[in-house]
């Protein structure tokens, strides 16, 4: 059950909002095979001063486009979240044009025993979401 922030500068539209929050979602579903309905996301508006940032960072330029995305969820191995980060702001790019640079990306990690919603049946055995799918269990992928 990933739970994921978007901070955005105020005045972007609800499309590009949606389309935000739709390109992080997809994203997960490709990459951990999450349940199509495993949604909640919250997009914070923000003042164009509450997102303090340095301009450049390693050598690349930052917009006032850009935006921060915090994606809490279950450990996931480090490569399957580089491969999480890479479909974000590939999908990112594809769905509202952003570009890679403006797009910054943070995983918050907890265990499985943080997570309650009413509605979702868990495998005593496993620990998994028993609607995850077998390929999804078999890699460890559960939130």
């Amino acid at each position: 059950m990933p739970f994921v922030e978007i901070y955005l500068r105020k005045g972007k539209t609800p499309e590009f909002r949606k389309a935000v929050s739709r390109a992080v979602h997809e994203s997960m579903r490709q990459v951990f095979q999450i349940p199509e309905d495993d949604f909640f996301h919250v997009v914070h508006d923000m003042e164009p001063g509450d997102i303090l940032q340095a301009p450049t960072f390693f050598g690349v330029e930052r917009s006032a486009d850009s935006v921060i995305i915090r994606m809490t969820f279950n450990h996931r191995p480090p490569a399957q979240k580089a491969e999480l980060f890479e479909a974000v702001a590939d999908c990112l790019v594809e769905a509202v044009g952003m570009r890679r640079e403006d797009v910054l990306l943070t995983v918050l990690e907890t265990a499985a025993e943080n997570w309650w919603a009413q509605g979702r049946t868990i495998d005593a055995e496993t620990g998994f979401d028993t609607r995850m799918s077998p390929e999804a269990m078999a890699a460890g992928r559960v939130d």
